[in-house]
């Protein structure tokens, strides 16, 4: 049976009505999808599916900005950050950079104002189907890093793509090309390790700063952008060499790189120099730890806010903190710490190896519950509601631990207790140096390491400060008229009148026997010399001059504070010192310049304090004397040992039963101070050889103060002496000159018939 189809000739054409008919049909289809895209991007524009960014808010994206602590030679000393992201400009970006991102992501982004059609033409049909589409522009893309997150769901995703447009063509009306690839790379994420930003991934991957990435560098970091886990470097090297070989054959397609030059990039290894981002890691972890505890507090005392009212928010407001600290300094003191301390705990290892620490330590079973009790297992078995019972088996059962030593961090099978025990016995230090004449900080080292040890004594921590303080009571004697070579009889002088009778002891192998000067007793830290001059000056003198010279802890008006039974901090006791080289001059410490927003406002701008806390005269005669110290005296291996002859004034410091190390020394352009010790007083050297500030403090300070001598670029010189008074000195420093005086037969004497 044959059926006839009028619509159809024999050539099965279709009638002029029918085209017209599919052509309207077509017409429509197409009109309504426009109209549809033109009514969804409509309100889209009004907010109907959801609020779009003001033109403000594209102005302050609200994405999470490390704070950068910026050293006073301009070196990032680290961050404070939930995202460790840091922002840079355009001309801090290296041209590589830039080309590596337009030829990977947006070859068209110069010609086009935001979108590119030709790419997003088939986005929504693609999305339907769930296939990943590469529509978006680099602009789109800075859309969606700046205010949402990419959603999984395809419907979801099609509102999303619309605001991505609309906010992209405000981008594009509002900033220039420059700004927009500026503002992309500074908020994409580049994976794990808190790195977000060029900036931070360039000096994770690579410890280089965006202006001096090569072509393969640059290719390598853009590589990740689309996939930053999939090619991440560290975690898949085969991928991600594949992916930065692919972007730099994309950089010759769009002719940035010749043919040759890419070859000769892919030929290279990965060549990264990886530096994992965490809170500890850099250059002065402790004093970064410190600075934030101030910043805020300095911003709740003088109410400084943001616009809005709220409070800054150190870790995501991307401040700038201008500090005193000197990275090269600060280096030199770490390196120094670091060189020496795995020295000294060597000897102090030698030094208890074989001996009961129960039998030879007062108090150790007392310490070790302390310890335990302190520490975070003990915190965290007490939330889990352990019984005590409980807690001390676990602590008494073996399990694996990371432990800190001098030859770097070590995973160990260890019952917890031992670890405690382990951490009691490791000596701590702390150093700070600063310039006397400005109060600038320019080195801080709280402790030996801040991952396993976060308690920052150079300012936090307090201990007895031994023989530091005898200077106080020298430099009252100093003010009241006594000469450097005034000679007193170094014998038992007990001091009365302040409650029971007071005599210090003296260690019969260290006492010079006869008359002594007073350059001389400081020199050889002479206990009795010293309360003798204190029982003429008395103790309430001594304690208004500490009190100027910085020192905030309890100084209480009694004799023995002259062998400095009190405790202060480095902090505290390199400031005082200062004055001494600053012609009586006490500069409060200074190690914050300046503070300011992400724009550049000054937020807040630090002036330090001034007290003329002794006269120069007193001061300058002072230097004198401790001079001695390392002329002829507990100091002098400083010269003898380790060369330095120049005009250096210092002190030593060894507390009752070793238990505190301490050297403070001072030149006319830096005064450092050292402290050593355990975290328990009952935990020393047994030898005073051993434990003595002059064995445990000043080795540190020695090799630092050489490293600093030899970098002319410091500015820190050893030719330079203390400065006399610009009235000149009325004390007598020559001792030829003050035996003759006091014997009378001076020549005025002898012309005057005296």
């Amino acid at each position: 049976m044959r059926t006839t189809n009028t619509r159809f000739n024999s050539k099965n054409q279709l009638q002029p009505a029918d085209i017209r008919r599919y052509n309207w049909y077509i017409w429509r289809t197409v009109i309504a999808l426009f109209a549809f895209v033109v009514i969804m991007i409509t309100l889209t524009i009004f907010d109907v599916f959801g609020q779009l960014p003001s033109f403000r808010d594209l102005e302050n994206p609200k994405s999470n900005q490390a704070t950068e602590i910026i050293s006073s030679d301009k070196q990032v000393l680290g961050t404070y950050y939930i995202q460790n992201r840091s922002n840079v400009t355009y001309r801090e970006l290296s041209p590589n950079v830039i080309n590596a991102l337009v030829a990977t992501e947006d070859k068209r982004f110069y010609d086009h104002s935001g979108i590119d059609f030709g790419r997003s033409f088939t986005i929504f049909a693609h999305l339907l189907i769930g296939q990943k589409q590469g529509g978006s522009t680099i602009t789109q893309q800075l859309a969606l890093n700046l205010f949402s997150e990419r959603s999984a769901n395809p419907f979801k995703r099609i509102i999303q793509k619309l605001q991505e447009w609309v906010t992209a063509v405000k981008l594009e009306r509002h900033y220039t090309k420059e700004e927009i690839l500026t503002m992309y790379l500074n908020t994409v994420d580049f994976g794990a390790y808190n790195t977000y930003g060029i900036k931070s991934a360039a000096r994770t991957y690579f410890n280089t700063t965006p202006d001096k990435l090569t072509p393969d560098q640059a290719a390598l970091l853009i590589g990740m952008v689309n996939g930053p886990g999939i090619y991440s470097p560290i975690r898949h090297p085969d991928n991600a060499l594949k992916r930065r070989n692919l972007v730099l054959n994309r950089m010759v397609e769009q002719s940035f790189l010749s043919e040759g030059q890419a070859e000769e990039y892919k030929r290279k290894p990965l060549g990264l120099d990886f530096h994992q981002n965490n809170h500890f890691d850099g250059l002065a972890p402790y004093f970064r730890s410190v600075l934030k505890k101030e910043v805020q507090k300095i911003f709740k005392e003088q109410n400084i806010n943001r616009p809005d009212g709220t409070p800054y928010d150190l870790d995501r407001d991307g401040l700038k903190i201008y500090t005193t600290i000197d990275a090269t300094m600060q280096q030199y003191a770490e390196d120094a710490q670091r060189d020496y301390m795995k020295d000294l705990q060597a000897q102090f290892n030698d030094h208890w190896r074989g001996r009961n620490l129960y039998k030879s330590i007062h108090n150790f079973k007392f310490l070790l519950d302390q310890g335990m009790q302190k520490s975070d297992r003990y915190k965290q078995l007490k939330q889990q509601e352990k019984s005590d019972e409980e807690i001390q088996e676990n602590f008494q059962t073996k399990t694996m631990l990371n432990l800190f030593t001098w030859h770097g961090n070590i995973d160990t099978m260890m019952r917890p207790i031992d670890s405690i025990i382990y951490s009691k016995m490791l000596l701590r230090n702390a150093l700070m140096s600063m310039d006397p004449t400005t109060g600038y900080v320019k080195a801080w080292v709280g402790g030996t390491n801040f991952e396993h040890f976060k308690y920052d004594q150079v300012k936090n921590g307090t201990r007895q400060v031994g023989s530091t303080a005898k200077p106080f009571t020298y430099a009252v004697a100093i003010d009241n008229g006594y000469s450097p070579c005034m000679k007193i009889n170094n014998v038992p002088d007990t001091i009365r009148g302040y409650g029971a009778p007071w005599c210090p002891r003296s260690s019969p192998s260290e006492t010079l026997q006869g008359f002594i000067t007073l350059r001389q007793a400081l020199a050889h830290s002479q206990n009795w010399v010293t309360a003798h001059v204190m029982g003429e000056v008395k103790p309430e003198p001594v304690v208004e001059l500490i009190k100027k010279m910085g020192i905030t802890t309890n100084v209480p008006p009694y004799p023995s504070i002259c062998l400095g039974t009190f405790d202060a901090s480095v902090f505290e006791m390199t400031a005082a010192y200062s004055a001494f080289a600053n012609h009586g001059l006490w500069t409060e410490p200074t190690y914050i310049l300046r503070i300011e927003d992400k724009n550049g406002n000054v937020l807040y701008t630090h002036t330090p304090r001034v007290v003329q806390a002794m006269n120069p005269q007193t001061a300058y005669v002072m230097t004198y004397m401790l001079k001695g110290v390392i002329e002829d005296g507990t100091g002098s291996r400083l010269a003898y040992k380790y060369g330095l002859r120049n005009p250096i004034g210092g002190k030593t410091g060894t507390t009752q039963n070793n238990s505190d190390g301490w050297f403070i020394g001072i030149t006319p352009q830096l005064v450092t101070g050292l402290w050593t010790g355990c975290e328990d007083r009952d935990i020393a050297f047994q030898s005073t050889r051993l434990g003595e500030g002059a064995n445990s403090a000043l080795p540190i300070f020695a090799m630092y103060m050489k490293k600093v001598y030899a970098n002319a670029a410091l500015g820190i010189k050893k030719n330079v002496d203390f400065d006399a008074p610009a009235n000149g000195v009325s004390i007598i420093l020559d001792c030829g000159a003050y035996n003759q005086q006091q014997q009378g037969t001076t020549d005025v004497d002898k012309k005057l018939g005296f």
